[in-house]
């Protein structure tokens, strides 16, 4: 057999390797939508009363504020929870719940796809992280293996 083919197909069985490709995506995403949600919790009550009126798209109608700065905390905190890979999946889904929401309100917008992928593609990435888990590369694999 062709010797990078086959180096290609003995890397696919390295465990190894996929344990840091989930250790790449998670600090990747993770650092990704902490930089997103920063400007959101920094932004004060004024920001999280704007982010939070999206809850009116569910029906939810009271304390914008308090869902506004959850947003913004699901995205910051969330992020850095998810990056190191700690308490991983509660992060992950304050996140799912987040793009969720997000989705939600593109669409009741009539958003075209450039517009709603970003929290769509985000909503996949955190629901199938969610199911892996954080990988052997993660302080819940180190200090809570249980749940990890």
């Amino acid at each position: 057999m062709n010797e990078p083919i086959k180096n290609y197909y003995t890397m696919r069985k390295d465990k190894n390797l996929l344990q840091a490709g989930l250790l790449l995506l998670r600090v990747g995403i993770g650092v990704s939508i902490f930089f997103h949600g920063l400007p959101k919790i920094t932004g004060g009550p004024e920001t999280w009363t704007a982010i939070g009126g999206t809850m009116s798209n569910l029906g939810i109608n009271f304390a914008p504020t308090f869902w506004g700065f959850m947003a913004a905390f699901a995205e910051t905190i969330g992020g850095i929870l998810f990056a190191l890979g700690l308490f991983f999946r509660p992060a992950a889904l304050l996140l799912i719940g987040t793009m969720t929401v997000a989705l939600v309100m593109h669409f009741s917008q009539g958003d075209d796809f450039m517009k709603y992928g970003h929290a769509r593609d985000l909503l996949i990435v955190f629901a199938a992280a969610l199911l892996t888990g954080p990988g052997k590369y993660s302080f819940d694999a180190k200090y809570i293996p249980r749940i990890a």
